[in-house]
């Protein structure tokens, strides 16, 4: 069993900068893939991003590459997501997920989620 808690969510005007964070707890941690996810008003859950369980490998959705970054830390069961040049498309609802299929917007295990709102 693994809790995942977000963190660092909040307003922010285009073109700025938000780091998020995710707090996992449990056995196994550094085991899983973790991933990103973001859900905005009236739209399916996407992928965002994910980072494999050494941190070698990092994947992106398209409309993130350059501007976001993805990383963890095994020894204190955490990753982060920095996202810099923040657009108002950004705004979502941003959830930290472990041992998400690939491909698919479903995981087994899921943290409660955090707000982000980019103003223009």
């Amino acid at each position: 069993q693994v809790q995942l808690v977000e963190s660092g969510g909040g307003l922010v005007q285009g073109g700025g900068s938000l780091r998020l964070s995710c707090a996992a707890s449990g056995r196994s941690f550094s085991s899983y893939v973790m991933g990103w996810f973001r859900q905005a008003p009236g739209k399916e859950r996407e992928f965002v991003a994910a980072i494999n369980w050494s941190g070698t490998s990092t994947y992106y959705e398209n409309s993130v590459k350059g501007r976001f970054t993805i990383s963890r830390d095994n020894a204190k069961n955490t990753v982060t997501l920095q996202m810099n040049t923040l657009k108002p498309e950004d705004t979502a609802v941003y959830y930290c997920a472990a041992d998400p299929v690939v491909g698919t917007t479903t995981s087994k295990y899921w943290g409660q989620g955090t707000q982000v709102t980019v103003s223009s």
